[in-house]
């Protein structure tokens, strides 16, 4: 079973930074190691569809949404077994809940949640005044 956990969501003002985590356990028949395949962020507010905010591939390659390009980060820390989105220049329309994903496979198509295995439960950032 891998269990995906993610933190670091809160409140910040416009303008502000945050980092989220997600940290990957798996058990002895099931570990997964980032950085080994496609993980990916998503973002949801209720009442639209899920939107994917970035992708990494097994080779490191990442891919942004437009909309966050050049403002946030995704990166991996195979030490800590851990997907991260840094995440600047936050506005009010990146008010959310983040989620993350893990794929079976190494490299990423685009940032598309139907490729994606494994969830977690989010974490909400709202950027407010």
């Amino acid at each position: 079973q891998v269990q995906l956990v993610e933190s670091g969501g809160g409140s910040v003002q416009p303008g502000g930074s945050l980092r989220l985590s997600c940290a990957v356990f798996g058990d002895t028949y099931s570990a997964y190691r980032v950085a080994s395949n496609c993980m990916g962020w998503f973002r949801q507010v209720p009442g639209k569809e899920r939107e994917g905010v970035a992708s990494i591939s097994g080779s490191g390659t990442p891919t942004y949404a437009d909309s966050v390009k050049g403002r946030f980060t995704i990166s991996t820390d195979s030490a800590k077994n851990t997907l991260y989105l840094r995440m600047t220049s936050l506005k009010p329309e990146d008010t959310a809940v983040y989620s993350c994903a893990a794929s079976n496979v190494r490299f990423c198509v685009g940032i598309t949640s139907s490729g994606m295995d494994y969830w977690g439960k989010g974490t909400l950032v709202t950027i407010s005044s």
